[in-house]
C-alpha cells in the first residue's frame, strides 16, 4: 500500500473492538447473523470480540465464534472460555491476517466474574503486531488489579514490537487510575461514546496502539444494524504498521 507523505512502505491495519453481548440485541432477540452483518459493515481485517461464546467444537450449544468466523470469512482465535452459571462467554479475535503465537492470560479477581485477556501475534507486512483483546470488570478496585496485570504483560513485550490493545475497558471516568496507567504505557488515544446504543454516553470500548503517531483514526460505528445487534456499538481504528525503515515521529 502506498505510504503517507514522507513515510515509505506503510501498511495499514483496520481493527475493531466489539462487545457482542452474547449476540443478544436491545430487543432481546438472539441473532448471530445480525452480529456478523455488523462485523462485515466494519470493513476491518481484524476485530476483537468480547462476551462471545468462544468454546470450540460441536459440543457447544451455540458455537457462536465458529458461526461468526464462517459468516465473515475470517479466522477465529478463542480466548479463555469463562463460565458464569450456565453461560459461557469470553474474548476472541477474528482476522484475515496470518496468525502467529497465541497467549492467554487470566485477569480474574477473587469473588468477581472471571475475566481474561487474549494476546495474538499477527504476521505479515514489514513487521508483526501483538493484538491484546480484553474485557475488564465492573468494579473500580477490580479494574485496578486487572490493569496492573495487563501492564505487566505489555511492559514485558519488547519496545520495538507494535502492540495494539482493544476491548471493553468498563472505565467511564476519564481521570480514573486504570485509564491513566494505560495511557502512561500506551499513550493517549481518541475515544468515542459507544455505550449504551440507545443513548451512547460512555466511552467504554477503546483501542490503543503503542508507538507515537501510529493510531491514525478512530470512530464509533453507529449503523442501524449495530444499534439493534448488541448493547454496545463497535469501535474501529486505522493503525499504521510502519516498515522498519520508516521513522515514527
Amino acid at each position: 500500500m502506498p505510504g503517507r507523505a514522507g513515510l515509505p512502505d506503510v501498511e495499514l491495519m483496520k481493527i475493531g473492538t466489539y462487545n457482542v453481548h452474547r449476540c443478544v440485541g436491545g430487543d432481546m432477540r438472539y441473532s448471530v447473523e445480525r452480529v456478523a452483518r455488523v462485523i462485515r459493515e466494519l470493513g476491518c481485517d481484524t476485530v476483537g470480540l468480547q462476551e462471545v461464546d468462544n468454546r470450540p467444537g460441536a459440543r457447544t450449544s451455540s458455537m457462536q465464534l465458529e458461526r461468526l468466523a464462517h459468516a465473515t470469512g475470517m479466522r477465529a482465535v478463542a480466548g479463555n472460555a469463562l463460565a458464569l452459571g450456565d453461560l459461557y462467554y469470553g474474548n476472541a479475535l477474528l482476522t484475515t491476517r496470518r496468525i502467529g503465537a497465541i497467549r492467554r492470560y487470566d485477569l480474574s479477581v477473587h469473588g468477581r466474574e472471571p475475566r481474561a485477556a487474549l494476546d495474538v501475534e499477527l504476521l505479515g507486512g514489514s513487521q508483526s503486531v501483538r493484538v491484546i483483546v480484553t474485557h475488564l470488570g465492573l468494579r473500580a478496585a477490580e479494574r485496578r488489579v486487572q490493569v496492573r496485570k495487563l501492564l505487566t504483560v505489555i511492559e514485558g513485550i519488547p519496545s520495538e514490537c507494535l502492540v495494539v490493545v482493544a476491548g471493553d475497558i468498563n472505565e467511564w471516568l476519564p481521570v480514573s487510575r486504570p485509564l491513566r496507567w494505560l495511557q502512561g504505557s500506551l499513550g493517549e488515544a481518541p475515544r468515542g461514546r459507544s455505550f449504551p446504543v440507545w443513548a451512547p454516553m460512555l466511552a467504554l470500548d477503546r483501542i490503543w496502539a503503542r508507538a507515537p503517531g501510529v493510531l491514525l483514526t478512530l470512530q464509533v460505528h453507529r449503523s442501524r444494524e449495530a444499534r439493534a445487534a448488541s448493547d454496545h456499538f463497535p469501535v474501529k481504528a486505522v493503525v499504521a504498521l510502519w516498515s522498519r525503515d520508516a521513522r515514527v515521529s
